[in-house]
C-alpha cells in the first residue's frame, strides 16, 4: 500500500505530522480521525526509511531468543482472553519487554496494525523472529476467530521444542567436555612432554623403538608446523560452517547427522517428535492436510526430513492417504504407521499425531538419559588407546635404558 505524509492538529490544538500507510488519502484521514487528529494536509510520500541505530546501540543489541517469543505467545493469549484489545496488548508488551530489539519488533507490528495490515502479515515482516509456521498459525487464528487459542497452542508447541533442545544440549555436554579434554591433553603432550623425553633419549644415543620414533616424529612435526596446523584447523571449521549454510551443504549435513552412531537415532526421533506435534497442531486448528504438511516441512529444522515431508505432501496432493504417503517416506516405524492408519479411519488424526509426538518424546528422554552410558565405553576405549600408545612410546625406551644400565643386555 502507498504511504502518505500528513499534517494535522490533535485535541489540544498541537501540530502533529508524520507518515502513514493506507489504500488512499481517505483511509489515512479516517485513521487520523480515529486517533483524535484533525488532518490539515495529506500528500503521497515514499516509504519512510527509519534512522538506523548508532554503533554503540547496535553492539549492545541482542537477537530475539526462542524463549522471548514463547513468553510473547503466552502473554498474548492471557491478554486477549482477558478482553484486552490487540493494540493495547501489543502496546503493553512493547513497554514491558527488556530486549530493545524485540521491543522495536513489537512496535513495528503495532504500527503495521495501525496502518491497516493484518496481524499475520505484520508478523511475517519479521521472519528472523517469527518463522513461517508461526505466521501461518496466526493467520488460521485470524480466519477462524480463535486467535487467543492459537497463541496458547503456539506457546505449548514452542515450550515442547525448547524442552527437546535443552534435553539434547544437556545430554551432549558430558561427552563434548571429555572429547575436548582429550584433544587438549594430546596437544600438550605432543608439544611439551614428548620433546622433553626426546632430548633425554638423544643424549643416550640408543636405538629407539619404532613407536617412539613415530611419536617423536609427529611431535616434531606439531612443534615445527603448529601455526600451519592451527590455520588449517581454523580453515576447516570456517569452511564447514560456510558449507552447511548452503542449501546442498545443509541437506548433506542433516542427512549425515541421522547416521551418526548412537546420536543419530536420537536426532531423528527428536525431529519426528517436532513434526508430529506441529502437524497435530495444524490439523487441530483446521488447516487442510496438504497445507499443514507444507507448513510443517518449513519448521522441522532438518533438511533431510523436510524433503521426506515434502514428498508426503506431494503424495497427498495426488490423492494418496496420509498413511500411504507416510509409508513411502521411509522414516516412520511400523507402530507409528499403525497409529496414523487408526487416526485416518477414526477421523482423529490430530489426537493420534499428538500420541505419536508424546511417544517419540518419551523415547528421546529415555535415550538421552542413557546416552552417557552408551558413549562412555567408546570414550574409555579411545582414552585407553591414546594412553597406551603414549605410555609405550615414552616408557619403553626408559625400560630398555634401565636394563642396559643394570647390565641385563
Amino acid at each position: 500500500m502507498p504511504f502518505f505524509t500528513y499534517k494535522g492538529r490533535d485535541g489540544r490544538g498541537q501540530l502533529v505530522e508524520g507518515v502513514l500507510e493506507g489504500a488512499d488519502s481517505g483511509t489515512v484521514a479516517g485513521q487520523l480521525f480515529s486517533n483524535g487528529v484533525t488532518p490539515l494536509e495529506i500528500l503521497p510520500s515514499a516509504e519512510p526509511k527509519p534512522a538506523g541505530p548508532g554503533l554503540l546501540e547496535r553492539l549492545q543489541r541482542r537477537g530475539v531468543t526462542h524463549t522471548e517469543v514463547l513468553l510473547f505467545s503466552r502473554q498474548m493469549h492471557t491478554l486477549l482472553k482477558a478482553g484486552v484489545p490487540i493494540m493495547g496488548a501489543l502496546k503493553g508488551l512493547e513497554a514491558s519487554t527488556e530486549n530493545k530489539n524485540f521491543s522495536q519488533v513489537i512496535r513495528e507490528i503495532r504500527e503495521g496494525l495501525d496502518s491497516g495490515r493484518e496481524l499475520s502479515v505484520s508478523l511475517g515482516r519479521h521472519p528472523g523472529v517469527f518463522n513461517p509456521f508461526y505466521v501461518a498459525m496466526v493467520r488460521v487464528g485470524e480466519l477462524t476467530g480463535t486467535l487467543e487459542e492459537v497463541f496458547l497452542r503456539l506457546f505449548h508447541h514452542m515450550d515442547f521444542e525448547k524442552f527437546m533442545r535443552d534435553q539434547v544440549r544437556a545430554a551432549t555436554r558430558y561427552p563434548t567436555f571429555v572429547v575436548a579434554a582429550m584433544v587438549i591433553a594430546f596437544i600438550i603432550i605432543n608439544i611439551f612432554v614428548i620433546p622433553a623425553f626426546a632430548k633425554v633419549y638423544a643424549g643416550f644415543k640408543a636405538e629407539l623403538p619404532a613407536i617412539t620414533k613415530l611419536l617423536i616424529a609427529f611431535s616434531d612435526f606439531m612443534v615445527g608446523y603448529w601455526p600451519l596446523l592451527l590455520a588449517l584447523v581454523v580453515a576447516l571449521v570456517v569452511g564447514f560452517r560456510l558449507y552447511i549454510r548452503t542449501a546442498a551443504g545443509r541437506l548433506a549435513w542433516d542427512e549425515i547427522k541421522m547416521r551418526i552412531p548412537v546420536a543419530g537415532g536420537i536426532v531423528l526421533k527428536a525431529t519426528l517428535a517436532r513434526f508430529a506435534r506441529s502437524f497435530s497442531l495444524a490439523i487441530r486448528s483446521g488447516v487442510p492436510a496438504v497445507q499443514a504438511l507444507t507448513m510443517v516441512a518449513q519448521t522441522v529444522d532438518n533438511g533431510h526430513v523436510a524433503r521426506k515431508i515434502e514428498a508426503m505432501r506431494e503424495g497427498v496432493e495426488r490423492g494418496e492417504s496420509v498413511l500411504r504417503a507416510a509409508m513411502a517416506s521411509g522414516v516412520f516405524t511400523p507402530l507409528v504407521l499403525q497409529m496414523v492408519a487408526v487416526g485416518e479411519e477414526t477421523g482423529a488424526l490430530d489426537d493420534l499425531m499428538t500420541e505419536i509426538a508424546d511417544m517419540y518424546q518419551r523415547e528421546v528422554e529415555y535415550d538421552l538419559k542413557n546416552l552417557a552410558a552408551q558413549i562412555e565405553p567408546i570414550l574409555v576405549v579411545a582414552l585407553g588407546a591414546m594412553v597406551l600408545v603414549l605410555a609405550l612410546g615414552v616408557f619403553l625406551p626408559i625400560w630398555d635404558l634401565g636394563n642396559a644400565a643394570l647390565g641385563k643386555k
